[in-house]
């Protein structure tokens, strides 16, 4: 018998601890290892390639860890990287588990939200690049018009804790008034970064309080949930004592620090040694 193991949750930086708290709300009771590769963030402005092979890197940690299920809670990987590694890695190196990202649970739902059918997308430049969401989005609701907007100053506000400063406003106000130029029928957005999620509360004093402002954390969860019932052969593999690690390729004082913005608690992180 293979010994358990836990759920996997890989993030460029700490966006993905926002996933994370969700995950762990809807399914308490699994183990958990976090990694977050912060040495090498950000992902969002990185070329295809690069993505791509730091994205392998961190899963195959993950794999050595005894993680059975990896999900990348990261837009970018999700997009750059997910598609390569479902089907030219993971039957080579380990075909008995599975990768799973944010974008597909994401667009499988998101045009219910819209009366309109005009929705809008705050993403990194990497994530807007690819155009996954566009695809992805149109396998599930193909009349749904989809307008994207690339907010390469978010992430940054986020990481050096100045989103709900009165600076953040001119970067915030500028990207929305944006996104509303290109298409004036959007009813619905979506936060396409686990960053964006922290500047809620300046986002909402920007954009009509009327649109429908999506985050992925929630959706994420109750996707996870809905596949390890359907999956059992997978979920029997967990082990379910109710444990947390997280793991950073930084200096892990640095990255305790700054992810208790994210994830609500302090955390108790130790510094991976390799790649």
């Amino acid at each position: 018998m293979t010994e358990k193991g836990s759920i996997g949750i890989f993030d460029s930086g700490y966006g993905g601890l926002t996933v994370f708290k969700e995950i762990i709300k809807e399914l308490p009771e699994y183990d958990y290892i976090y990694l977050g590769d912060n040495a090498r963030a950000p992902y969002g402005s990185r070329s295809f390639e690069t993505v791509y092979q730091f994205t392998l890197e961190c899963v195959k940690l993950l794999f050595q860890k005894n993680c059975p299920l990896v999900i990348l809670a990261c837009n970018t990987a999700s997009a750059r990287a997910l598609r390569n590694i479902q089907q030219k890695d993971l039957p080579i190196i380990a075909p008995q588990n599975r990768v799973l990202g944010v974008i597909r649970p994401t667009a499988e739902v998101i045009g219910n939200f819209s009366k309109t059918k005009h929705i809008g997308i705050f993403a990194t430049e990497g994530t807007v690049k690819s155009e996954s969401y566009i695809l992805e989005i149109q396998k599930f609701f193909p009349d749904v018009v989809i307008t994207q907007e690339a907010c390469p100053m978010w992430v940054p506000l986020i990481e050096n804790n100045e989103h709900l400063s009165e600076g953040a406003d001119y970067f915030v106000k500028k990207h929305i008034e944006n996104l509303f130029d290109k298409d004036n029928k959007i009813d619905t957005v979506l936060l396409g970064c686990t960053h964006y999620p922290l500047l809620l509360p300046k986002i909402k004093q920007f954009i009509p309080e009327e649109i429908n402002i999506i985050t992925q954390g929630e959706i994420v969860a109750k996707s996870l949930k809905n596949y390890l019932q359907r999956h059992p052969e997978i979920d029997e593999r967990l082990n379910k004592n109710g444990k947390k690690e997280f793991y950073t390729t930084i200096e892990s004082e640095w990255f305790n620090e700054k992810a208790a913005i994210f994830f609500g608690e302090n955390l108790q992180a130790k510094k991976i040694k390799e790649y």
